[in-house]
């Protein structure tokens, strides 16, 4: 099997995305565009812009502490910036824009670097906005801010009060409320993202229960139930999003329409690869569970359905494709990352 062929398949922008950007105007900037979405993201945008017949500038910031990572952003036509977003001189030397996807943050490494974490998480929202007043900006956060709930219940909407457990949730609960803070003080438009699990073939809690099966190691069920959605799909909703800014900073829940088992999901790669499924701990019953049914009704359904996720990613572990080697610990219940 061709893999490059197979993600390019997956990559090309869709007919809706080609037309909302069409309504986009002035340049676009991707803060912290070197993480896992990122990249994607700029070269579906810089490819949406083309078919559409537009010549907005696509930035993307980042440290690039890795060369790969600013090679693979100028070869999508994308503007490369190498910046310190914490260095208030290099953030506000950055080219003014009229639109910014803020993708920055830090989790993995939180327990004993929290300082860190909480100046990247919810003091340099507070630099961005005051940079940026004048643009629209989408602002990633996470589900993880959100209480743990009973299956029964359908996850939480964004009329939910946050509970966020461990100082990486609370400092993106902090990060979220520093953003609604300066939507209002200078009335800038934003849209608060809040994701549940983007999975791709590269990374995500569906190539993980994958790569266990594959593995057949046991896989901990405490945390039984995850939703998930295709990164492609969760890239054109970030972009078309801007169509949607507010102020007061519109908050919107971003993931798939199924509450999925994560026993299932093993038991669909073991059927795939020919191997059983094993399994540790008892499911708790409880789970970090979002409503998206607003997500859906501005943007659809995903395109990219969870059987085609599970098909695409038992493709490319079977046939050896590369990772990013970022586990996403979904079964963590105690908020240490």
């Amino acid at each position: 099997m061709d893999l490059k062929k197979l993600e390019e398949k997956y990559a090309v922008p869709s007919r809706e995305l080609v037309e909302d950007v069409k309504q986009i105007e002035g340049d676009i900037m991707l803060l912290g565009i070197a993480g896992k979405m990122g990249v994607s993201m700029g070269k579906l945008l810089v490819d949406a812009l083309k078919l559409a017949g537009k010549e907005n500038k696509v930035y993307g910031v980042s440290r690039f502490s890795d060369p790969k990572a600013k090679s693979q952003v100028e070869e999508s036509g994308i503007i490369a910036i190498a910046c310190d977003l914490l260095n208030d001189e290099q953030l506000f030397n950055l080219p003014d824009v009229a639109n910014v996807i803020y993708l920055a943050g830090h989790k993995f490494g939180t327990v004993g670097n929290e300082d860190f974490t909480w100046a990247m998480n919810t003091y340099l929202p507070g630099r961005v906005s005051e940079k940026f007043k004048d643009a629209k900006i989408v602002a990633f956060s996470s589900g993880n801010i959100l209480p743990f709930v009973k299956l029964n219940e359908g996850g939480v909407d964004e009329d939910a009060v946050p509970q966020p457990i461990g100082e990486y949730a609370q400092s993106c609960l902090g990060r979220e409320r520093v953003f609604q803070y300066f939507a209002k003080k200078n009335n800038t438009p934003m849209l608060i993202y809040r994701l549940n699990y983007a999975v791709d073939f590269r990374y995500g809690v569906i190539m993980e229960i994958g790569k266990s099966v594959w593995n057949e190691k046991p896989i901990d069920l405490r945390t039984e139930n995850v939703n998930v959605i295709w990164q492609g799909d969760a890239n054109e909703i970030a972009i078309r999003s801007l169509l949607h800014c507010e102020s007061p900073a519109k908050i919107l829940n971003v993931t798939g329409p199924e509450t999925l088992s994560t026993k299932w999901v093993a038991k669909e790669f073991a059927k795939i690869f020919g191997k059983e499924a094993k399994f540790v701990h008892e499911a708790e019953g409880t789970a970090l569970l979002n409503n998206a049914s607003e997500c859906h009704r501005l943007f659809g359904y995903p395109k990219v359905t969870i059987r085609e996720v599970i098909e695409l990613n038992a493709a490319w572990i079977q046939n050896g494709g590369d990772e990013f080697g970022k586990p996403t610990h979904f079964q963590e219940r105690g908020g240490q990352f």
